[in-house]
Order: C-alpha cells, then structure tokens, then sequence
C-alpha cells in the first residue's frame, strides 16, 4: 500500500502548497482520492500515469476538493484516453461536470460514468476480487464522506517443503492457496494447515477530511492501519473548529487513539500556520504514531 499526498493544504492555493488531493496505490489499482487545484501538474510531477486511474472519489464538493477535476477529464480527453473513467462523489458533482463539458462544446471520447452518493449511512461503493471501497459519512458544512479502503485477504502460501515432502501433483496447488485440503498421489487427504501458510494481513487505509469532530466514525475505522485526518487547526484557534466544521490536531487524534489505528498522517492544514511541527506535539498528547502530511510527501505501508 502506498500513498502520495498531492495536496493536504486547505482553502486557497498557494505557490508552495496545493488543496486537497491524493493517490491510494492498493490491490493493483491507483486510486485518486479528491481533486484539488493543481492536481493534474503534480500528477505529472510525481510521474503517476493518468491511465492508470480508472477511479476517483470525491469527498464533498467544496472547490478546494475537486476544481481541478474537470480539468483533468479535460486533458484525459485530449490524450484520447479510451479507459473508462468512474466517478465516485456526492449528488450534484455530475450536473457541474457536464454542464462545463456542454458549454465547452468538449464531450468526452471514453465513457465517464458518475456514481452519485447521497446516503447517510456507511455503504459500500467498489469492490472487486482484491478491493472494496466504504463511505465514512462526516460532519462538514455540505454532505461529506471519508473513505475507508481495505484489501481483501488473499491467498494462502504454499510451504514447499512440505508440499514436496507430501508429494502432492502440482495440478492440486491452486485449490491449496484457495484454502482447500487436497489427496497426494497416494490418495492421502492432506490437510491444508499442513502445507500452507496464511495470507498477509490485508491492510486498510481511512480518509477523513473536512469534518467536524465526529465519535461516530469509529466503529467504521476501528483497527485501520492507516487514518488521515483533517486538522485545521492548532488548539490557539480551536473555537473556530466548531463555526467551520473543522477539527483540530488534538481532535483527530483523540479519534485515531479510540478507534486503535496503526498510524494516524495529519492533513488539511490551514495555511495560517507557518510551523507545522506543533500539529504533531499537540496530536502527540493524545496519540502517539503520528506523521504529518505534506505536498509530494510518498508514505509506503
């Protein structure tokens, strides 16, 4: 699992700093997660092949989060992309995009598909064999929702020690990674605890941004490996998290400690803020595994 933090700055872009976007490498797919300004030149930046992600999830439709999108659908098409593109994001999101599309006179030339979320329970919105993708419903200004992304558990090992020592045909190794107990050429049934070893532990990573303090996320991260978290800010301006809907370091960690996550990676600083070391001190009251995010930032897990 890797991800590369494209922007994690809230409100106005700066020279040195990008809104909100980021790439999710997990289970074979690239995933981009919100679509700030700017995301398509740090795409190219960082060397991320636009072919590649076939996904997107946006999670509310705050400008800082997904301006940048159709300009991105834009330049896909101008590098005649035919890979179908899916796009996971709040109502709404479908009528701004085509209705730009439509005035440009600039339609699309591969299929470009918009799965509208509107509920306000945690559902799941991708899965296939390797993935699946839940909502994290927040508490933001505008419906909002977080991602939870989990791998699958994969196939057993073979221990081929002892699936020689066994002498088992090579036609039966399939059904051992599936799980399976198998007869050897003796016609003996093996049982497959004997001969295998488990998968690795299936990872998961949670992304919550822009959201009021919200204890209700918890059983939905519980034991992730992973959590971003919004903090806006310092506890110097923590009155103002309330008015904004925001939360502050403090905040998310006291979340990341509840729901028992493996590292906790601060975001959606507000620009205000020179120093951003502090966000860490402060989230260390509470939480101890804590990075922070920042633009071209590459966290590999």
């Amino acid at each position: 699992m890797k991800l590369n933090i494209l922007g994690c700055y809230s409100a106005t872009p700066r020279t040195f700093t990008n809104p909100t976007a980021q790439v999710l490498e997990i289970g074979n797919h690239i995933f981009l997660i919100d679509c700030g300004e700017g995301t398509q030149v740090q795409l190219r930046k960082h060397k991320i092949k636009f072919n590649r992600i076939k996904h997107i999830f946006i999670s509310h439709l705050h400008g800082d989060h997904f301006f940048g999108l159709v300009g991105l659908i834009s330049t896909f098409r101008l590098l005649t992309r035919e890979a179908d593109l899916h796009i996971h994001a709040p109502k709404g999101l479908q009528e701004v995009i085509t209705l730009q599309m439509k005035l440009a006179n600039s339609w699309t030339n591969y299929n470009l598909y918009f799965h509208e979320l509107t509920s306000n329970v945690s559902e799941i919105v991708f899965e296939d064999d390797k993935v699946e993708v839940h909502t994290i419903p927040l508490d933001h200004r505008v419906y909002t929702n977080g991602f939870l992304f989990k791998e699958k558990e994969g196939e057993r090992k073979l221990d081929m020690n002892a699936v020689l020592n066994e002498n088992i045909n090579v036609a039966y190794y399939r059904k051992l990674k599936q799980g399976f107990d198998v007869e050897n050429e003796a016609g003996h049934l093996v049982k497959n605890e004997a001969v295998t070893k488990p998968a690795n532990k299936p990872k998961s990573y949670a992304f919550c941004s822009d959201t009021a303090y919200k204890e209700d996320i918890v059983p939905i991260i519980k034991d992730v490996d992973v959590l971003y978290h919004e903090s806006t800010f310092l506890e110097k301006h923590a009155k103002l998290a309330p008015k904004t809907k925001h939360s502050t370091a403090k905040e998310a960690a006291r979340i990341a400690k509840q729901a028992n996550v493996g590292k906790l990676i601060l975001g959606h600083y507000s620009t205000r803020y020179d120093d951003l070391n502090t966000f860490k001190d402060e989230a260390n009251e509470y939480f101890e595994n804590v990075e922070l995010a920042d633009d071209g930032k590459v966290f590999e897990f």
